[in-house]
């Protein structure tokens, strides 16, 4: 299951990043193509969707790398075992 939310989180990351990366940070990006034809994919639909992709995607990849840390927890070691000693160990007598 780790691995499985692991793929996700590397696919959710790389959506997320080609969608950040075809937004232009005022307000063209890939709506400038569409300037001319506005009848039914507008400039401000795509707008509309790559920011709401951004949203979506962005939450994802934090729900997924929540998940994906509770499947990595530490375990503390038990108390109830015996400690250490620096005694050595017997060894055999020279002869």
């Amino acid at each position: 299951m780790d691995t499985f939310i692991i793929v996700l989180i590397v696919i959710v990351a790389l959506l997320l990043g080609v969608v950040v990366l075809i937004q232009n940070p005022k307000g063209g990006g890939l709506a400038m193509g569409f300037q001319g034809s506005t009848q039914i994919g507008g400039v401000q639909r795509t707008a509309d969707f790559l920011e709401k992709a951004t949203w979506v995607l962005a939450i994802a990849l934090f729900v997924l790398c929540l998940a994906s840390a509770s499947f990595y927890t530490t375990r503390v070691p038990s108390t109830d075992a015996p400690a250490p000693t620096d005694q050595p160990a017997d060894t055999a007598p020279a002869q």
